[in-house]
């Protein structure tokens, strides 16, 4: 079951996407990737602070070899 309304400054994986202008798939890859951490929910409905959310937005993301837009030095 979704949460109809999360604890007060924490977000689902749905609204944290929509706050970042990203697609829910990038806030888990910026989980498994170290940049975003969970702060509760459960395994398969996490939550995730407001202010870490707009941190992760903005962070440097680390890139991988090969990964498209990347230019080769």
């Amino acid at each position: 079951m979704e949460y109809l309304l999360p604890p007060i400054g924490t977000l689902t994986t749905s609204m944290a996407a929509m706050s970042a202008g990203v697609q829910p798939a990038t806030i888990r890859d910026w989980v498994r990737r170290g940049i975003l951490t969970r702060c509760g929910g459960s395994p398969k409905r996490p939550l995730y602070r407001v202010a870490d959310v707009e941190a992760a937005r903005y962070a440097a993301k680390p890139t991988r070899n090969g990964q498209r837009g990347v230019n080769a030095a």
